[in-house]
């Protein structure tokens, strides 16, 4: 089932044409002197329409149903007159089932950002080609963003997105910008796709589904259930910690979801704390020192 049709049977909305994302973008540069400051103001203007407004699927959006996310580029280095260096924090959220909560989906750092950039120069983007780093950049997150959404709605629902995203990798594999091959980090683009369509976290996915539908979404009206089912989430967790410990795909997870978690079983019986707790630990020993807070809650 598709996202947009999971959704109808979520909400009765009146439906207006509108694209899928509603992305805050923001490019600040405090390492550069003022007299640069107006051309990133154009930038931050042109990438937030073009990723506003190019339509990534062929699904009919409501503008209350656009997938809420934000991107913040750092700029750091001015290179050469049009080539600059940066960094990227990219966020997607979506909400939970009748509620004002929302829970986020996605958070990525991404440290290998250079571009070029002419102000005012439209930025181009074809599935097919790598016509620059910049829209490449930006149009592979654009499809994770889309692919993490509808993952959370059905199971593996976000594959046709994924696929786009791997071809922009793909697609960019004889360029000189870092980011795209493997040999070049064990955190990157490449790895972010690879590990998403690794048959090795098939189960991974899975676990994406049952804890944001069965768990999240249900929690409004029954508590217990939806936390007992966010419980069981975590056992895949550990087993992909076991079997791949430097896996990136459990990375952005975590760094996505400590908090959230931590206020999911803090409230627990005190059994559960416990376990879950310990079982947390495990699977995310980066955050261990914060999962301790479920016990002491």
């Amino acid at each position: 089932m598709t996202r947009f049709l999971t959704i109808l049977l979520l909400v009765i909305t009146t439906v207006s044409q509108a694209q899928e994302l509603n992305c805050t973008v923001s490019v600040i540069s405090p390492a550069i002197q003022n007299t640069e400051k107006r051309i990133f103001e154009t930038l931050q203007n042109d990438l937030r329409e073009f990723m506003n407004s190019t339509a990534w699927t062929s699904d009919a959006f409501a503008i209350e149903e656009r997938i809420e996310c934000s991107i913040l580029i750092t700029i750091t280095e001015k290179i050469s007159g049009d080539k600059f260096k940066a960094t990227m924090q990219i966020q997607s959220s979506r909400p939970a089932y009748m509620t004002s909560y929302n829970t986020v989906l996605l958070n990525v750092n991404d440290q290998d950002f250079v571009f070029n950039y002419v102000e005012s120069q439209p930025i181009q983007f074809q599935e097919n080609q790598h016509i620059n780093n910049l829209s490449s950049v930006m149009a592979f997150y654009a499809y994770m963003i889309i692919g993490a959404d509808y993952d959370s709605f059905s199971s593996k629902g976000g594959e046709p997105y994924f696929q786009k995203a791997l071809q922009i990798v793909n697609n960019a594999q004889g360029e000189s910008e870092r980011g795209w091959k493997a040999f070049e980090s064990t955190k990157n683009r490449y790895w972010l796709i690879e590990n998403m369509l690794n048959a090795r976290y098939e189960g991974f996915r899975e676990m994406v589904y049952k804890y944001h539908r069965q768990g999240l979404d249900l929690m409004q009206s029954d508590l217990e259930t939806g936390r007992k089912a966010i419980t069981e989430c975590i056992e895949p967790l550990k087993k992909l910690r076991l079997d791949q410990p430097n896996s990136y795909l459990l990375t952005v997870f975590f760094t996505a979801k400590v908090d959230e978690l931590i206020n999911i079983f803090k409230e627990a019986f005190p059994d559960v704390k416990t376990k879950v707790a310990n079982d947390l630990m495990q699977a995310d020993p980066a955050n261990a020192n914060k999962y301790q807070v479920i016990v002491k809650g």
